[in-house]
Parts: structure tokens; sequence; C-alpha cells
């Protein structure tokens, strides 16, 4: 019970009791009147948020990094974890995972720097081999595309480690004579991973698959506040990163409250679509 105490307290104190500020979401919110004392306005922030094209290009901006995010990064932290699970010389194993795992503790600004040094046009290590080759360096964090693939190649090498770590606990629960069974049967390495590794690790890839469609409309702001360029605006502008530039510092609180609310209804309906559906297969949170 103790143990259970402080992520108990973290919860209430700074997830469920700050929702009560969402009722700003449905006010004309100022900083004299106060919560309470703010006129009521109903839907009026919602409705302007779907009548204004630049407030609904942030809506698609904020899916299309969210969608890239989990559906390319998400079998990447399954494949490590397969593959380290296969590793026979513990000390080799150990440093790989050490590895992988470092750039999660590592905050967005480290991240960023890293991906500065390797992507910058003038002094990036990759452009430089570039300009050595073919004379002209390519604006890897100028160009809308480029930019979208180093975003997510950087979400992915930061938390592949972290994501692996979970898949290798689920790993140790498979039984191994499943595995001398199958070996003795004639089955090689790849139809043990077909039949054997993935059906026993699927009740995790569920269960991780549904909490991060709940995180569809998520998608962070330090990761994308520090790779942001002026030239990928038209694609690197999100819901967090709108929020901060419209809610913090033009003082539209109640605007950006109603956007935040929304994100997180998405996010809900998402975890009840997917969940509905896993249960279907025997895979669902309840």
């Amino acid at each position: 019970m103790l143990l259970f105490l402080p992520g108990a307290l973290y919860f209430i104190i700074f997830k469920y009791l700050p929702m009560g500020g969402l009722i700003i979401a449905f006010k004309n919110y100022n900083l004299f009147d106060g919560v309470m004392g703010s006129p009521w306005v109903g839907m009026k922030h919602f409705e302007t948020i779907f009548r204004q094209p630049h407030t609904l290009d942030v809506i698609r901006n904020t899916v299309v990094l969210s969608v890239l995010n989990v559906f390319v990064g998400f079998p990447f932290p399954i494949i490590l974890a397969i593959m380290l699970n296969e590793v026979r010389r513990s000390w080799f194993k150990r440093s790989i995972q050490t590895i992988v795992y470092l750039p999660h503790f590592f905050s967005w600004v480290i991240i960023g720097g890293f991906v500065v040094t390797l992507f910058s046009i003038e002094s990036g290590t990759i452009n430089h081999w570039i300009r050595a080759v073919f004379g002209e360096p390519y604006p890897f964090l100028y160009k809308a595309g480029s930019w979208i693939a180093i975003y997510v190649g950087s979400g992915i090498w930061k938390e592949v480690g972290f994501g692996a770590i979970i898949y290798l606990a689920a790993l140790t629960s498979i039984d191994p004579s499943l595995y001398e069974s199958a070996s003795i049967d004639g089955a090689n390495k790849f139809q043990q991973m077909r039949h054997i590794t993935i059906p026993g690790i699927s009740s995790t890839i569920f269960l991780l698959f549904i909490l991060s469609m709940g995180r569809i409309m998520e998608v962070g702001f330090d990761h994308v506040y520090v790779l942001k360029t002026p030239m990928v605006s038209n694609v690197a502008e999100v819901i967090s990163t709108y929020i901060y530039r419209i809610g913090l510092q033009g003082a539209q609180f109640s605007m950006t409250t109603a956007l935040g609310l929304f994100e997180s209804l998405v996010g809900l309906i998402l975890v009840l679509i997917v969940n509905a559906v896993a249960r279907k297969y025997d895979k669902g949170l309840w």
C-alpha cells in the first residue's frame, strides 16, 4: 500500500485535479475574473477551432506525425527484443542493451544537438560527406520530407531501447521447452519466432499498442520544438507547440484548453475502439 501511494498521489495531483481547469474551455476566461467568474460561451471555442484553416492544419500535422510515430516506430522495439533474445553471449547482450537504452535518459535538447550536429547545412557531419562527393549540401532540416524522416527516426532511436526492455521481460515468460520441441520437429529460427515468440508476447504487443493509440494526438512538445525550423512550419506546427505559442505566449487560454480537450477526447475514443477490437482476440485491457 505504501509503495502504491506515491504513484497514486502523482496521478491525483498532476493528472486528475488539473482536469477541473477544463471548464475554461467553455468560458471566455480572463485572469481578472478567474475561472468561476469568467462568462460562459458554450461551444464557441470549439467552433472557432474547426473554422480556422490554420488550426485544422495543426491538427492534421499532429495526426500525421503521431501516426508515423506509432506505425513506423512500433515494430522496432519488438524486432530489437527478439534479436537480443537470440544473443547467447551475456556480456555482448548487456553491452548492446546499455547502448540502445541510454538515449532514453537523454533530454530532447541533447538529442536535438546530436541531430543538428549530423544534419545541419554548414557544419553537419553528413553534409560534410555530401559536399565532398556532390559539391552541394542538402538542407535536411529545411525540407518537409527529410524533416519528417529525421523526426520519426530520432524518436525511434531515443525510445527503441526502452520498448525493447519491456518486450524482453515478456519473452522470459515463454516456456523454453517450446523452442526445444520446435527444434526437434525441424523448425528453424524464423519459424520459431513466427509460431512461438510472436504469439508468446502478443498480449504485451496488444497492450502497448492500445496505450500508444491513446497518445495518437500527443506529439511531444520538446521533440518538435528542438527540431523545428521556420522553413518546415507547415508540417512541424503541432497541437503542443500551437498551445505554447497561442495559449502561453498569446494568452488565449480558453481556446487552447478547448484544443487540448479535443485532443484528449480523440485519444479516449481511439483507445476504446482499439480495445474493442483487441477484445475480439481476448487481448483487451478490460
